[in-house]
C-alpha cells in the first residue's frame, strides 16, 4: 500500500486534502478513487485511507483507520555528519533514515570541501527535508527523524548533552562493537569526519570534551560508508536489526 507523509491533523472518518506533490505522487503512479492508501502525520502511528477524489492539482481522501505502528530504535541514535563532497550527504541521510537515526547534525569541519553560505544552507536543509520524508515513507517510519542546522564543529564540540558522542577514528584502540557488547542500549552520537577524517586537534578537542575514541576496525572506511556501518553495529549488538 502506498505510503505518504501527511503534515496535519488526521482523524478518523475525515476527509483531508492532501499536500499537492503527494496528489501529484498519487496521479504518477496511477491511482484511483477508491484505492487505499497509507497516511502518517510524523506524530505516531499511521492511518489507512481512500482516496475519495482526484482532480488536476487537487486529491482527497478519507480517513479510515488508526494503526498505532512504530518501528522506531527503543534508543536515539545521533548522526553527527561532517559535510562530504557533491551528493554524497543526500545519500548518506536516506541510508540513516532507513538505518533508524532518530537525529542528524550537519557539522562544518576544517578538512571539509563543501563550505555553505546561509543562503545555500537553508536550501538544502530544505532538500534533506525532502529526503528524510521520501525515506521514512519507503522505509515504513512513522516518525521523522530530526535535521538540526549545519553547525560549526568546534563550537558543537563543545556542547554538553545526554548523550555519549563517539568520534570515529581508526587511530582507536577499542572496536564499536566491542564497546557496545559492554555497555547497554543507549543514547549515544555519531561523529563522523570527512573524506580526509578530523584533524589531530579536533579529536583531541571532541576527546577533552568528553567525546570516545572508537574505531570500525582495522579498514579504513569513506566517510558516506562509515555512518552506516556504524548504525548497523550498534543496531546488531544491541539488538534491534
Amino acid at each position: 500500500m502506498p505510503r505518504f507523509y501527511c503534515p496535519q491533523a488526521l482523524v478518523i472518518g475525515a476527509v483531508v486534502t492532501l499536500p499537492e506533490h503527494v496528489a501529484h505522487h498519487i496521479q504518477v503512479i496511477r491511482l484511483s478513487a477508491g484505492d487505499a492508501i497509507t497516511l502518517f502525520n510524523g506524530e505516531g502511528g499511521e492511518y489507512t485511507a481512500t482516496i475519495s477524489t482526484i482532480e488536476k492539482k487537487r486529491v482527497t481522501a478519507e480517513i479510515k483507520i488508526f494503526e498505532p505502528r512504530e518501528v522506531e530504535l527503543p534508543y536515539a541514535i545521533t548522526l553527527a555528519q561532517a559535510l562530504p563532497e557533491a551528493s554524497k550527504m543526500d545519500w548518506i541521510i536516506e541510508k540513516a533514515v532507513e538505518l533508524g537515526a532518530h537525529a542528524l547534525q550537519p557539522l562544518a569541519s576544517q578538512r571539509c570541501v563543501v563550505r555553505l553560505s546561509a543562503e545555500r544552507a537553508a536550501k538544502k536543509m530544505q532538500h534533506w527535508q525532502g529526503i528524510i520524508i521520501a525515506a521514512s515513507e519507503q522505509s515504513g517510519r512513522n516518525r521523522l527523524t530530526t535535521l538540526a542546522e549545519p553547525a560549526d564543529f568546534n563550537q558543537w564540540a563543545t556542547q554538553q548533552d545526554l548523550h555519549v558522542r563517539i568520534m570515529l577514528s581508526p587511530r582507536a584502540e577499542q572496536s564499536l562493537s566491542d564497546w557496545a557488547r559492554h555497555h547497554p542500549p543507549q543514547s549515544v552520537a555519531l561523529m563522523i569526519g570527512p573524506e580526509g577524517g578530523f584533524t589531530e586537534k579536533e579529536e583531541t578537542q571532541a576527546i577533552a570534551n568528553g567525546a570516545l575514541m572508537l574505531s570500525m576496525g582495522p579498514r579504513v572506511l569513506r566517510t558516506e560508508t562509515a555512518g552506516m556501518a556504524a548504525i548497523a553495529a550498534l543496531n546488531a549488538v544491541w539488538g534491534a536489526m
